[in-house]
């Protein structure tokens, strides 16, 4: 895909991977990784280099924080976009965000099919003809 977006996605939940996959490739063509916990989702991120990374904010190895820290501790992955994806809104406060280098959250549940537009707004990224 020489335009398109690569995008990995760090959640435990299968149901959640698969249908991430399936709305952002059905929109937007974007590549999508996966990865089951935050050991593999931060190995990955090292290794692939993608543009956006939707991280789970509870996973059962590492919590989404940790994780934040442990990419920013890192050359490679330290400019990649984070944005959370979580049921728990109201755990995470906005200026916590931004002091983590977060930026931007998406609530579970979501329309996958909307995906790719979410993290285009929250990203200043156009769309480039997607809808």
């Amino acid at each position: 895909m020489m335009s398109g977006k690569r995008v990995l996605v760090i959640d435990d939940e299968k149901a959640i991977q698969t249908v991430i996959q399936f709305g952002i490739k059905l929109t937007s063509g974007w590549q999508v990784l996966i990865a089951s916990s935050g050991a593999e989702g931060i190995q990955t991120a090292q290794t692939e280099k993608p543009d956006v990374i939707l991280l789970d904010v509870r996973l059962p190895d590492m919590d989404g924080t940790d994780i934040v820290k442990a990419l920013q501790a890192h050359a490679a992955t330290k400019d990649i976009p984070v944005i959370f994806l979580t049921a728990q809104a109201q755990t995470i406060e906005k200026p916590q965000l931004s002091d983590l280098g977060v930026r931007g959250m998406i609530l579970k549940p979501f329309n996958s099919l909307h995906l790719p537009e979410q993290i285009s707004r929250i990203l200043h990224w156009s769309m480039g003809g997607c809808k």
